[in-house]
């Protein structure tokens, strides 16, 4: 997948500026595609000149103007070739991963603080994405939501980033009680 199908999709339901795009990332899009400020500015400009998506200028009082982006019905086009294609599986990649794979020839207490450390974001996380399914499903339970909803994409690939954040905290709590127990038993030699 590349960046542009992360933004025309985060561009489906509304117009969005510049800074309103980056903020979607920070909250919806980011459990599935990481992306930095300038890097979703240059890809906006790209998008535009390959007209999948349009951008319009809004004059606001006592601001500088600002540039909304909807996706064209190109974008929709790429969005459904893209969506036609055979998905990848994913892979991690992650440096704690790799000093945990390390642990038995490092000092564990440093490892034990960034592992909570992780665990701490990733129960921050689950606690975002609880809240926004929450917000975005109102008054009505899960299963209510999903078969009524007019589109369930955003609040499934949220549901997705919860499981991963939950999936992260238990993993990094875990790996944590192991490594303190285990260097209990070494002490005790």
């Amino acid at each position: 997948m590349a960046l542009r199908h992360a933004v025309l999709a985060a561009l489906l339901d509304e117009e969005l500026s510049g800074y309103q795009l980056a903020k979607a990332f920070d909250l919806g899009v980011a459990n599935f595609w990481h992306a930095q400020p300038q890097q979703l500015y240059a890809e906006l400009t790209r998008l535009e000149r390959e007209s999948l998506i349009a951008g319009r200028e809004v004059r606001q009082e006592n601001r500088p103007a600002k540039r909304l982006f909807r996706v064209t019905d190109a974008g929709l086009a790429e969005l459904a070739r893209f969506t036609s294609a055979s998905a990848k599986p994913s892979f991690i990649r992650d440096d704690l991963l790799v000093k945990v794979q390390a642990a038995d020839h490092v000092d564990t207490g440093t490892l034990i603080e960034q592992l909570t450390e992780r665990a701490a974001f990733a129960h921050a996380k689950v606690e975002l994405f609880g809240e926004l399914l929450r917000t975005m499903r109102g008054d009505r339970t899960e299963e209510e939501f999903l078969r009524h909803s007019d589109r369930i994409g955003p609040y499934l690939t949220c549901a997705r980033g919860l499981a991963f954040e939950k999936g992260n905290g238990d993993w990094c709590e875990r790996a944590i009680t192991v490594l303190r127990e285990r260097g209990e038993t070494r002490a005790r030699r």
